[in-house]
């Protein structure tokens, strides 16, 4: 017997195990299929799609893929945890949403969706040569768009955006914010309050602003000492609220503790209203300056993990920042990484040794703003090079 988790979108933390048995599952030799053989074993061997990976043809079923009918073996399941909410600079997404690999994408044309799929999982799902046929569409409109649930194998899971955040939340330690996304014509400007840090280029340059709007989208505060509720109601209501800790080469007389106080304070304050499904984000970024104790602190309040966004350059880390956040992008692999505590502390003296100005921590974060091209307008002409 194994133990095989399933997904159920109305819970909140807990989730149903139930025990399905497997003489194939019970063997870790247990064969795994090419994808393209999966629908020989389910319409000739009559073997339930649920007992499959749709990803990978695995007998080794995990859990339920959240989005279609089928199963996900344990390494697929991290995959796509990893991947799904990651975003190219067009504002789709950056791999299949079936398998989250992938090199030849089909994008959804529906303006309403981001979502690609994979020329292997279209072919191997939804009928050989399916993909040759939507690459002749002159305006494909995808699996989880279309009027109708079932496409060969394919057959989208009802209510499974309650089932994608059911496995986000089951595989973490804190909760997964998840929205419903706004139709293309509903879509406004994207409202931001800045705390210490100004954010407008890294937003103009993905399109999220204008050049030159001002502060009726985003206001930018360095000091915020004397703001209070009043301010913040009268100023909003936001949609975005982002703050951090001072950098090298900018002016501070203040202690990275009281970026975070700061910021909680003036969070509750623009935070919706309970009862209002307005999507709502936010994001904490720590420079390398604060404690242990600090981030400790910081986890506590802000009620989620810290994840290390670093730059790379060969297998020198150059600059690397942690950050808080319920933006679905920032827990992805590509963005973040599990570094040594003992190596951001050498980077942070680094850095003071130094003295040289660092650029600031927007840079390192500016594409993980991407997810919010399903819930706020954007200005195709300002998307730029993630340089």
């Amino acid at each position: 017997m194994v133990a095989v988790s399933v997904l159920d979108p109305g819970a909140e933390c807990n989730m149903d195990v139930i025990l399905v048995g497997s003489s194939e599952l019970s063997s870790p030799g247990s064969p795994r299929l090419r994808r393209d053989r999966i629908a020989y074993e389910v319409k000739v061997n009559q073997r339930d799609i649920e007992d499959l990976c749709i990803c990978c043809g695995s007998f080794q079923v995990y859990t339920q893929h959240p989005l279609f009918e089928g199963g996900i073996c344990a390494p697929c399941k991290d995959k796509f945890l990893d991947c799904f909410f990651l975003y190219d600079e067009d504002g789709y997404q950056s791999y299949c949403s079936i398998c989250c690999t992938g090199n030849t994408l089909l994008i959804c044309e529906n303006p309403d969706c981001t979502r690609c799929y994979c020329f292997e999982c279209v072919d191997a799902l939804a009928g050989p040569g399916t993909s040759g046929k939507v690459q002749a569409m002159s305006n494909w409109v995808c699996f989880l768009c279309l009027p109708f649930p079932r496409c060969g194998l394919l057959r989208q899971r009802p209510k499974w955006r309650g089932r994608l955040k059911a496995l986000y939340d089951q595989e973490s330690e804190s909760p997964f914010e998840m929205y419903k996304i706004v139709p293309v014509w509903k879509r406004e400007p994207v409202r931001v309050l800045a705390l210490f840090g100004d954010i407008r280029k890294e937003l103009t340059s993905l399109g999220f602003l204008e050049d030159g709007s001002g502060t009726d989208r985003l206001r930018h505060l360095d000091d915020v000492t004397d703001v209070v509720r009043r301010d913040v109601e009268h100023w909003g209501p936001f949609d975005l609220v982002y703050g951090c800790t001072s950098h090298l080469g900018q002016a501070c007389d203040r202690p990275p503790g009281w970026y975070l106080f700061q910021f909680h304070r003036i969070l509750q304050y623009a935070r919706p209203r309970p009862g209002r499904p307005q999507p709502f984000f936010w994001m904490f970024v720590d420079n390398l300056l604060m404690s242990k104790d600090d981030r400790s602190v910081a986890t506590r309040f802000l009620e989620v993990d810290p994840v290390t966004i670093q730059d790379v350059c060969g297998t020198v880390v150059q600059d690397a920042v942690l950050v808080w956040s319920n933006i679905p992008a920032v827990r992805s692999s590509r963005h973040s990484a599990l570094v040594p505590q003992e190596e951001l502390s050498l980077l942070a003296q680094d850095r003071q040794r130094a003295k040289s100005p660092t650029p600031g921590p927007a840079k390192l974060v500016k594409n993980c703003f991407l997810p919010l091209r399903e819930y706020f307008k954007y200005f195709s002409a300002g998307l730029t090079s993630s340089s």
